[in-house]
């Protein structure tokens, strides 16, 4: 039993390498440009301008606008180990135990960061309110979502990078819409294989707040995360070895008219709206339309 050896280095880069696979907010979001203790900074650049030629050009300087962030949240992690030397040598026991922590660390982070984006949305991109929930079915939730790109273009956001944000149980009622595939593919950090609605990348997390589709694009927010500590000791109260860690992290809205919400409650079949179909007519016109439920 010994930590002797312990190193840190390669502990943090299992954990971070994990956290990095496994996160959905951290695909998602802007990654700081400088990370200077307890302080980050984001940089947004400046709007351009365009102008007539008449035959001499003036010359624009480009600026940023440094955003800072002070990592606000702190969480640890502590287990024991019968030998921390040994662990650093066998692959299966160091990988296992850096997933299952990294992981964890992954679902907190997600969870306040969505907190942080869907908490600071513009009243005109919203969908419903939080008193007054759209009701939602197999039928009617692929054209909300279509609504919430809808929001983002009138924004004029950019149109590459933006995503949308829902959980298990709206992925599956988008499963039985005809325009979205019906055996959706999930990778690990919550993105939707190949699944795009209205310019968005679909992504699926249990970490947003329950009851509101997520629309942003990736410009709206910037988060980051560090590893402040991570030491091993013997542990005095056991024959084994202490691993513990710290992490720093935050997230910041950076333009806040990139991000739309709807927010809904799942509703009955009794919900569900007529929809107009067409179908032949042998009898009269060619084709006519015909009122039907789903």
């Amino acid at each position: 039993m010994s930590v002797q050896n312990f190193k840190p280095t390669l502990w943090e880069g299992a954990l971070l390498h994990n956290f990095h696979s496994v996160s959905t907010a951290d695909a998602v979001c802007v990654k700081p440009s400088e990370i200077n203790g307890n302080k980050v900074i984001f940089n947004r650049v400046g709007a351009g301008t365009i102008k007539d030629y008449e035959g001499t050009i003036e010359w624009d300087d480009i600026n940023t606008t440094p955003i800072e962030m002070t990592f606000d949240k702190k969480k640890y992690f502590a287990f024991s180990l019968d030998d921390c030397d040994k662990a650093q040598t066998k692959a299966d026991v160091m990988s296992a135990t850096t997933a299952e922590h990294s992981a964890l660390l992954a679902e907190t982070y997600d969870k306040d960061f969505y907190t942080t984006l869907s908490g600071n949305v513009k009243a005109s991109h919203k969908i419903g309110s939080a008193s007054s929930k759209k009701k939602v079915t197999q039928v009617s939730i692929y054209d909300y979502i279509v609504d919430l790109g809808t929001i983002l273009s009138k924004a004029k956001v950019p149109k590459t990078e933006r995503y949308v944000t829902v959980d298990a149980e709206i992925l599956g009622l988008l499963s039985k819409d005809k325009r979205f595939t019906d055996n959706p593919q999930v990778l690990v950090n919550g993105v939707v294989n190949g699944q795009v609605i209205n310019g968005m990348q679909v992504v699926c997390t249990e970490e947003k707040p329950a009851g509101i589709v997520i629309a942003h694009h990736k410009s709206a927010i910037g988060a980051a995360k560090q590893l402040d500590k991570m030491e091993a000791m013997r542990l005095q109260s056991a024959f084994a070895d202490g691993v513990r860690g710290l992490c720093m992290y935050g997230s910041k809205i950076l333009r806040d008219d990139g991000i739309a919400v709807l927010y809904y409650e799942i509703g009955t079949a009794a919900d569900i709206d007529p929809i107009n179909v067409k179908v032949a007519n042998t009898e009269s016109d060619p084709v006519h339309t015909k009122t039907v439920t789903g």
